[in-house]
């Protein structure tokens, strides 16, 4: 097991992750290979890279158990849809979780509570108090672990800045338990009917100092500049607000 773990955090720093960082993690944990514990052996890997002036986010998304049809959220109890690695870092007892219906994030770290208790100011998935759009702010950096690119949460919040045509419906009254409070507030929804979201094209639009692939076990993964990815890729879709799209056919 301490081997493992030690090629994991080998592998980690080779990608160019390091101490002090702000990292947001997309997962697949099978990706890795099969191992014992696999889910903690991964965080405490991450966590021993980032160091304690470090912080490590994971989104914790529940859009598969709540949306229209049940509109109830309970901040502690309301599973992660997104793997197993989100769903271990969730019930952690030093984990925190924003408050958001559908796109909440879990974090550890020193900075934890600036990228997650302003989260429930927004009324959409990944505005500009969300976890995603405060990590362009601090030059974080985004982790695709095994996953590939497309299952990149803050794209959502560029696409909320130029708002295409295909990202919002109507919006939906949620109500939110949370620190033994109800409260419900109106939360507007993303789209996509119609629409395949394609965000692996931001591999064409970033340079390599800002875009490193490599492995780690098993597993192909991806480092990302998240202010320079939402630099370019802004840049792009007030260009084309389709580009990170295509359009299913009929």
């Amino acid at each position: 097991m301490k081997r493992i773990i030690y090629q994991i955090i080998d592998d980690i720093i080779s990608l160019g992750v390091s101490k002090g960082d702000s990292l947001l993690v997309h997962s697949s944990l099978n990706s890795l290979g099969k191992f014992e514990d696999q889910a903690k052996i991964v965080t405490e890997a991450l966590l021993s890279v980032l160091g304690k002036e470090g912080t490590l986010l994971m989104p914790t998304l529940s859009y598969e158990t709540v949306g229209d049809s049940n509109p109830y959220f309970d901040l502690n109890k309301t599973p992660s849809c997104v793997g197993g690695l989100t769903e271990y870092f969730r019930l952690r007892d030093d984990t925190i979780r924003s408050i958001h219906p559908t796109h909440s994030v879990a974090g550890i770290g020193k900075n934890a509570k600036y990228f997650l208790l302003s989260h429930h100011f927004d009324s959409t998935p990944a505005g500009r108090n969300s976890p995603f759009a405060k990590l362009k702010e601090v030059n974080g950096k985004i982790l695709f672990l095994g996953c590939g690119l497309k299952p990149n949460t803050s794209m959502h919040g560029v696409e909320e800045l130029v708002e295409p045509q295909y990202l919002f419906k109507s919006e939906t009254e949620y109500t939110i338990l949370a620190d033994g409070k109800e409260i419900k507030k109106k939360f507007k929804n993303h789209n996509f009917r119609g629409y395949t979201q394609r965000y692996d094209r931001i591999k064409n639009l970033l340079r390599e100092e800002y875009l490193n692939k490599g492995k780690v076990l098993k597993a192909e993964v991806y480092l990302i500049d998240s202010t320079e990815m939402w630099k370019v890729a802004y840049k792009k879709l007030l260009e084309n607000p389709l580009y990170f799209v295509d359009k299913v056919k009929a």
